[in-house]
């Protein structure tokens, strides 16, 4: 007679038989479906496309080398020179004081931007790097913007993490809204496909950024006798009064009437009426990245003004 012991693998290959597992199907009409339908415009990129995709590389490249040089102290050059193009390297950029955790959180920011430039330019091309200032002295003139006055002592976005997310408020959300707005003129389904990739990055980031000073709301910015969350309603009145189309941009505590269903006043992601995000248009854009309100007058983070067609068109129409 068997032994229990000599019947156990009989059986369990028997009752495999009888009962395959659903991890390896049995039918390849079963097998799960991967590809995705055929896209709607068959063309993978359209010349406009091209336009607004390489006008992006204007706030990728100033996030690239923000994000880079805050968290090792050097930039795209030294992480991928040829995505730079020969480009100038960022002006005042250095490394941020950094606790652990948002350094972790501000190096994936770094490498994540990286990437973006490397697929916007495989797939549309680019141009090189523009002129970029990220010195103590620009972020100190937009929060003195910001606020009216001039702050005591200035503003440096380098001294501690508080400081650095702070002025990482300003960056991204632009990116975001920047977006949202091209969305309904991107035709190509590769356009389409990276410019959504993109957008959920860009979202991602300025959520995590957004929820880690709403943390810290309250808190008073050391130095200065003001909290976190007026900063963040400062500068984004200040991209609101730049951009001059209305308030497409929120702080992070907002009247009950401007909260999601006009029932909260807490606004760490930053929506419409319908919680839908804002957009904006690269006109829009460059009066805040240049800091002009003029779309005409480059500086601010782009002293020479953007590259690529849009901008520079809209650079000789002044």
């Amino acid at each position: 007679m068997m032994s229990l012991r000599a019947l156990s693998p009989l059986f369990l290959s028997f009752f495999l038989t009888l009962f395959p597992s659903k991890a390896e199907p049995s039918d390849h009409h079963l097998q799960p479906i991967c590809p995705s339908n055929p896209p709607a415009v068959s063309v993978p990129v359209l010349p406009y496309d091209v336009d607004l995709l390489q006008f992006a590389l204007n706030l990728e490249h100033i996030e690239c080398d923000w994000f880079l040089y805050g968290a090792f102290g050097y930039g795209l050059d030294a992480v991928d020179r040829e995505l730079a193009m020969g480009g100038p390297p960022p002006i005042g950029a250095m490394k941020a004081n950094l606790d652990h955790l948002t350094q972790r959180i501000i190096e994936e920011f770094g490498y994540q931007e990286v990437g973006h430039l490397r697929a916007i330019k495989s797939t549309v091309g680019g141009f090189p790097r523009p002129l970029i200032d990220l010195s103590v002295h620009n972020f100190a003139k937009i929060m003195d913007d910001a606020f009216g006055y001039n702050l005591n002592p200035p503003f440096n976005p380098y001294i501690n993490s508080l400081n650095y997310l702070l002025a990482s408020y300003i960056i991204p959300y632009m990116g975001l809204v920047g977006y949202v707005g091209a969305n309904p003129n991107i035709e190509g389904f590769v356009s389409k496909r990276l410019l959504a990739g993109l957008l959920a990055v860009e979202a991602g980031q300025d959520a995590v950024i957004r929820a880690l000073l709403y943390e810290r709301a309250k808190e008073l910015v050391p130095t200065y006798n003001i909290t976190v969350a007026e900063f963040t309603i400062r500068i984004s009145n200040l991209r609101n009064e730049l951009a001059k189309c209305g308030i497409k941009d929120e702080g992070l505590i907002v009247p009950v009437e401007l909260g999601a269903e006009s029932r909260i006043c807490s606004n760490i992601i930053s929506a419409n009426d319908n919680s839908l995000a804002y957009r904006r248009t690269p006109a829009e854009i460059l009066r805040v990245v240049y800091g002009t309100g003029n779309e005409h007058q480059p500086g601010g983070f782009l002293p020479k003004g953007g590259s690529g067609k849009i901008a520079r068109e809209l650079l000789q129409g002044a």
